[in-house]
């Protein structure tokens, strides 16, 4: 039997961790390469450090994209991270680009040919969620953690809080009480930061974000709120630390609360079901729980490369169901086509919009008007409810 009761902690990154400038570089080159053609394909990994920007992956595109435009892109999105640092500077940094084109080995699996649909760009498992302890059908510990860093950030891009630099991450931990979070027992806060200024300095201009992101009543212990608990924390971003895209999967999705397949999101096309079958596993648990045929729904689906149709769907609703849960993943199989092509036309994948997901989480966002953030609408309730 699950426990009801206990502690829980999740933790989030800025735009400007060295990972997260990675992800955002990937994505932003992935949006490119989209504007152009709606079906390019894309596996962008990027690299940074010192004053280094390094690209490399396959790409796949009907129009040209000159090394040009791929180098302004990458620039462009460090800019609008804010780094304009001696050790890490948007237009001084030395960029590398080692993009190349798609393997054929691998396009003859993934490409649609006589009777054969498109195919899986690659095997493995994805995972959704939805718990409805938030309003956003997320995670409390995760939402909290990028509502402190993001408000950071828009304080930071305003001119409000100066001193605040672009490398950050927060960390916080709730208490849970017959499932249900109850309060904060502790908040973790690491903002690089102007020089001259102290931590206790550091700690005030950080402590009104805090609040102001908690419920109220939800402050920690003034023992238990740590802000830059090393000291001074100037040198920062890939300057301090390298970078890579895709090592903050757990960040981009449920901060641990769910598990995660192992496959990262960023710089890859939608035919990669690392990325499109993850967002329509949270697309259909957030309906679940949206329909209130459970408190918590975990989907898991499987896929192998080359082949349309997934291997397996699995639905876990933690005892909270309102519905058997075979019954409910025939009803999964009847509504959405969870197949590469059936994804992407039923969430409209093959647009630009990926470069907005890199930092803050990809789940739990509010669906934009040209369609990003398509995965988290919630127009699937009366069709689940009817089948169930």
């Amino acid at each position: 039997m699950s426990r009801t009761s206990y502690i829980f902690t999740s933790e989030s990154v800025s735009e400007g961790h060295p990972d997260k400038v990675c992800d955002r570089i990937s994505d932003s080159v992935l949006d490119l390469y989209l504007s152009k053609d709606s079906h390019a394909r894309v596996a962008c990994e990027t690299l940074t450090t010192t004053n280094q920007i390094v690209l490399a992956g396959e790409v796949r595109c009907a129009e040209d994209v000159t090394p040009e435009e791929i180098e302004a892109t990458a620039r462009a999105a460090v800019r609008d991270i804010g780094y304009e640092q001696d050790g890490f500077h948007w237009e001084k940094s030395n960029f590398q680009n080692f993009l190349h084109e798609q393997s054929a080995h691998i396009a003859q699996g993934v490409d649609a040919a006589d009777e054969k649909d498109e195919g899986a760009g690659d095997q493995g498992i994805m995972f959704g969620y939805a718990t409805d302890e938030t309003p956003e059908l997320m995670p409390a510990p995760i939402l909290y953690s990028h509502q402190i860093l993001k408000r950071m950030a828009e304080l930071r891009k305003s001119g409000a809080r100066p001193e605040f630099e672009p490398d950050a991450k927060s960390q916080v931990t709730l208490k849970y009480e017959n499932g249900v979070p109850v309060g904060v027992t502790s908040v973790v806060v690491s903002t690089q930061h102007t020089d001259g200024l102290s931590q206790a300095d550091i700690r005030e201009l950080v402590r009104p974000v805090v609040s102001d992101v908690l419920p109220d009543g939800w402050f920690p212990p003034e023992d238990e709120f740590y802000v830059n608990p090393t000291g001074t924390f100037v040198i920062g971003g890939p300057d301090g630390d390298a970078g890579l895209t895709g090592r903050k999967i757990i960040v981009d999705t449920y901060g641990g609360a769910a598990p995660h397949g192992g496959g990262a999101f960023s710089g890859k096309d939608p035919t990669k079901v690392d990325r499109s079958a993850a967002y329509a596993c949270r697309w259909l648990a957030k309906n679940v729980v949206a329909a209130e045929l459970a408190k918590r729904c975990t989907i898991q689906v499987s896929y192998a490369i080359g082949v349309s149709k997934p291997l397996s769907l699995y639905v876990d609703l933690h005892g909270t169901g309102q519905i058997d849960e075979a019954r409910l993943e025939d009803a999964l199989m009847q509504i959405a086509d969870l197949s590469p092509r059936g994804i992407r036309e039923a969430l409209q994948l093959n647009k630009p919009i990926y470069a907005r997901t890199a930092a803050y989480g990809h789940f739990g966002r509010t669906p934009d008007a040209d369609g990003g953030f398509s995965w988290e609408t919630t127009g699937l309730v009366d069709q689940l409810r009817t089948l169930a």
